[in-house]
């Protein structure tokens, strides 16, 4: 059985995980060095990806980005102190980007100097600058299911989405690509066990920035804006970005 979905006006997941998986050979070192800071990041706390699920999600992000296992398993010794080498530090920005529109980025970074520096750059390259962004913004779990697996695996949707719901889901979102899942932080292991569970495979589940309150773009800013983002997926150190924009 397969479902009828809509498109809504919300959280651009999608596109951005659509774009992190296009990414081109020419890219592909840069986003392997992203994916294995991120572990070595979540190794901090546990280098056993059983009992520490910060760990857990970010080698499945790595493992769908096709990270190899050697340097799986190096960025979580990294991590732990095994190998006692240079260390990570995540860093987080703020600021408005072309046509006021606002971005929180998460870095990781071996030099914080660079870092700030090459975050300014892009910035004031692109007509913004760093500014507080943060009030429009909550932190909330999310998870992405394919809309191949909801219509291979799904039954009954909206026994499902009820089911969700008594997991801890605060909002269900149906749209073209698949479902998306909103939770407190809090909620999203618990979420995320009950779908694995179910033998449901995520297409990625992490703790975001979402904004409250949407910017409205005309077809010029949007093409700005994408130019924008652009550099930012192409720069080592930001790990990841999260924006008011729906693209």
């Amino acid at each position: 059985m397969s479902f009828e979905f809509k498109t809504m006006s919300g959280h651009s997941k999608w596109a951005t995980t659509k774009r992190q998986k296009a990414i081109t050979d020419a890219k592909r070192s840069a986003n392997f060095t992203k994916t294995a800071n991120i572990i070595t990041i979540a190794a901090r706390k546990g280098g056993d990806p059983d009992t520490n699920f910060s760990l857990r999600m970010a080698i499945d992000k790595a493992k769908q980005y096709n990270l190899p296992k050697d340097n799986i398993e190096r960025a979580i010794k990294r991590g732990t102190g095994e190998l006692g080498d240079m260390q990570i530090e995540e860093l987080i920005y703020e600021g408005f980007g072309p046509a006021k529109s606002q971005f929180i980025m998460k870095c990781l970074t071996d030099n914080k100097n660079r870092t700030a520096a090459a975050i300014r750059h892009l910035f004031a390259e692109s007509g913004g600058s760093l500014g507080s962004v943060f009030w429009n913004f909550e932190q909330k779990g999310i998870i992405l299911i394919d809309i191949r697996i909801i219509n291979e695996l799904i039954s009954n949707l909206d026994e499902f989405e009820l089911e969700l719901i008594d997991q801890g889901a605060e909002d269900i979102e149906k749209q073209t690509e698949g479902l998306t899942i909103y939770t407190k932080p809090g909620d999203l292991q618990k979420v995320k066990h009950f779908l694995e569970n179910k033998n449901i495979k995520t297409e990625s589940a992490e703790v975001e920035y979402v904004a409250k309150e949407n910017l409205t773009l005309n077809d010029e800013d949007k093409k700005r804006i994408e130019e924008f983002i652009l550099k930012l997926e192409e720069d080592q150190d930001i790990a990841d970005y999260y924006t008011n924009v729906i693209l």
